[in-house]
């Protein structure tokens, strides 16, 4: 009785065995995976991004960046602008936080956008509709050590405003929405006191 126990598990474990071999079982759903990643590799076109905050302005720049300045995304301190600007009409500023870009409109004309750097870790870029309160061509911080903020144009009473800075190619300010330098003077000079500022991400 034991030997023929022991012939009929050794059998049983050349069977599996054979099996495993020939992948005709799949062991921890292996045989799903196949699909899954076929499924995935399959995926057109630009997946859906999901913002906190949003009105659509983001997604509509960058569309009309990609039809007006034939770019799909720009690099850490790279921005672009228009060659010709409209004379008239209101200027209106659209940041991007998840994208980290900001968006420059003149009437409905895209005049320009820039990769920027908002708010790092443990401090805020506030989302929501806003507008320019003060403008100054040179400012210095007075929260955090005195530092420069060439070309700030400061947006709420807690002292957030957009303006020249570094850009690191990821989020590190304490809040303000650092701009290319030059980028951020063109903007200064299209925007006045009560200019339109909408903030996603």
């Amino acid at each position: 009785m034991r030997v023929q126990t022991i012939i009929a598990t050794a059998a049983v474990f050349v069977a599996f065995s054979t099996a495993v071999d020939a992948r005709k079982i799949h062991l921890f759903g292996s045989h799903h995976a196949r699909p899954a990643r076929a499924a995935v590799a399959n995926v057109r076109g630009p997946q859906p991004v999901h913002y906190q905050w949003s009105l659509g302005a983001s997604q509509k720049a960058h569309s009309d960046m990609v039809a007006g300045f034939r770019k799909v995304g720009l690099n850490p301190g790279q921005y672009v602008w228009a060659t010709s600007v409209p004379a008239v009409g209101e200027t209106r500023v659209v940041i991007d936080r998840l994208t980290q870009m900001a968006y420059v409109y003149r009437a409905d004309k895209l005049v320009g956008a820039a990769h920027v750097s908002t708010a790092k870790q443990g401090h805020i870029t506030p989302l929501g509709e806003w507008k320019v309160l003060e403008k100054r061509p040179f400012y210095r911080s007075k929260k955090y050590d005195n530092a420069p903020m060439p070309w700030m144009e400061r947006i709420d009473e807690y002292g957030t405003a957009f303006h020249g800075g570094a850009n690191p190619g990821y989020p590190a300010s304490h809040g303000c929405i650092r701009l290319p330098m030059k980028f951020a003077e063109k903007v200064y000079g299209l925007t006045k006191v009560g200019s339109k500022v909408i903030i996603e991400g």
